[in-house]
Order: structure tokens, then C-alpha cells, then sequence
């Protein structure tokens, strides 16, 4: 999810919920303690030089259970940051705590933010002599084919 898309969805909701990807929620009384322009700068495995830039946002639970988070105040925080960071629409990626801190993606399903899983992935497979997964191709059983 980019930043623009966010703002949007923040505009149209009344409370924010971030869902982690087993199910559980993230407590309600959740801080967004930073909002940042990270830039990784690299060379991958085949020897180019690549460049990506993400927004991410750190959220945190305390010990303040009546502390909420809206909408509204989210947005603020973001324009803030977009200000005063010289952010773009760049793609968001979320930081929570769990038994180290987890690194996420961000969807939404209508109702509450999606922190989905992220993955390692080489760039580069070509180089590297990683052949490419074969597409499935659609299998289809006809009288005489052999396959039923």
C-alpha cells in the first residue's frame, strides 16, 4: 500500500485497526512512534547497483490502555512527515514488535489494516544460476487423456 492510498482510507474510518497476519489484533492502545523514509541502497547478487525507498511507520503498545489513535491524528502525522522528510507516494512498510521486531507489508480489507508477511527474494536469479519456478499450467482430464 502506498502513503496516498492510506490517507484516503484514513478519511473514510472512525478507528484504526492494525490486524497482524495470524489473526490477532494489534492492542487498540497503539502509538505510531515513527514515521520514516528509509532508503536501501545495494548491490545484488549479480552485480547491480540498486536503489528502494519505503515509508515505514513503527507501531508500539504501552501501558496506556485508553490511549487511541485516530484517524485524523494519524493523518496529521503523516503530513508532518511528508513535510518535513520530503516523502513521496512511496510504498509503506510497518515495524511492530513481537519476539524481535517483524517487518511488514500493508493491505487493507475494508475494515482493518492488514500486516501481511514479507520475504526474501534474490534479485538476480539469472546470475545466480536460480532457474525460474515453472508456471503451473492449467491441467484439464478429457475422456482417453490419460490423467484420470
Amino acid at each position: 500500500m502506498k502513503l496516498s492510498e492510506i490517507v484516503k482510507i484514513l478519511g473514510e474510518l472512525k478507528q484504526i485497526e492494525f490486524k497482524l497476519p495470524n489473526g490477532e489484533l494489534v492492542p487498540e492502545h497503539f502509538h505510531v512512534t515513527e514515521i520514516g523514509k528509509i532508503t536501501k541502497h545495494f548491490i545484488d547478487c549479480g552485480g547491480t547497483v540498486r536503489n528502494e525507498e519505503v515509508v515505514n511507520f513503527q507501531l508500539w503498545d504501552a501501558n496506556d490502555y485508553n490511549h487511541r489513535l485516530h484517524p485524523e491524528k494519524l493523518v496529521d502525522i503523516i503530513e508532518l512527515s511528508k513535510n518535513k522528510l520530503n516523502i513521496g507516494d512511496l510504498e509503506i512498510e510497518v515495524e511492530f514488535q513481537g519476539e524481535t521486531i517483524n517487518k511488514f507489508g500493508l493491505d487493507f480489507d475494508g475494515t482493518s489494516f492488514l500486516l501481511t508477511n514479507k520475504h526474501t527474494d534474490c534479485l538476480a536469479k539469472d546470475s545466480c544460476g536460480v532457474e525460474p519456478e515453472p508456471k503451473q499450467e492449467e491441467i484439464s482430464c478429457t475422456p482417453g487423456g490419460g490423467c484420470c
